[in-house]
């Protein structure tokens, strides 16, 4: 499978933003955390997680924003770990001829990724590939809904093209979908700075040399639990 084919799944953002000045507010985690475990709250993390599971595109971007940053509070999130369903459905996609039988099997393969981590795109990326491949409009729009649910609380965030308005991201590995999702291509140079992970972009139209993105959840992951 193609990344070309992957990434053309996907109701993309307009670029528009990288020569304008919308505006961009970081994550308040600690505000976060603290909305998202109070039961009276509309950002109460169950109810945003339910809303999430059955594609509810009626949710407000202060609600997406809490449901994805607020994963970082919960007892799942290990932005580091590699599962052995996530490199058995990479091995998977980068098969030259797939069949109906590996779209089916990239479905249940993306389903038990996305049961650890229930925002990683990538898998959430195949997975509507898969659907759209079996003629399975209906679930691939559902999916899709996700995909922008996540898409629109990393956007809000900023755009990426200095520290001061770097991208937020709870992995690393939203550094390199989101790159490709917005239409860029990564140039193969990465580095640490402080708290932010600096990203060299192939070259664009835009003439962006590279992107900032903040991983302090990360960092701070490794610095209380390790890997």
């Amino acid at each position: 499978m193609k990344k070309a084919l992957l990434t053309a799944v996907f109701l993309f953002f307009s670029l528009a933003g990288f020569s304008q000045s919308p505006k961009f507010v970081a994550p308040n985690y600690k505000e976060i955390e603290s909305n998202i475990k109070d039961k009276k709250s509309v950002y109460y993390y169950p109810n945003l997680l339910e809303k999430f599971n059955v594609s509810d595109s009626t949710m407000t971007l202060e609600q997406k924003r809490h449901l994805f940053y607020g994963f970082v509070f919960q007892e799942k999130y290990t932005p580091y770990s590699v599962s052995d369903d996530k490199k058995s459905l990479n091995t998977l996609i980068n098969k030259e001829n797939l069949t109906n039988q590996d779209f089916e099997k990239i479905i249940e393969l993306s389903d038990l990724n996305l049961k650890e981590n229930p925002f990683d795109l990538r898998p959430l990326n195949y997975k509507s590939y898969a659907f759209k491949k079996l003629n399975k409009e209906a679930e691939s729009k559902l999916n899709v809904i996700k995909t922008n649910i996540i898409m629109e609380a990393l956007l809000s965030t900023g755009n990426g093209t200095s520290k001061e308005s770097a991208f937020y991201v709870i992995n690393t590995s939203n550094e390199y979908d989101l790159i490709n999702m917005i239409g860029f291509q990564f140039g193969g140079e990465q580095s640490l700075i402080e708290h932010y992970d600096y990203l060299k972009l192939a070259e664009n139209k835009y003439n962006i040399p590279g992107f900032y993105f903040d991983i302090s959840p990360c960092l701070n992951h490794i610095k209380t639990k390790g890997f």
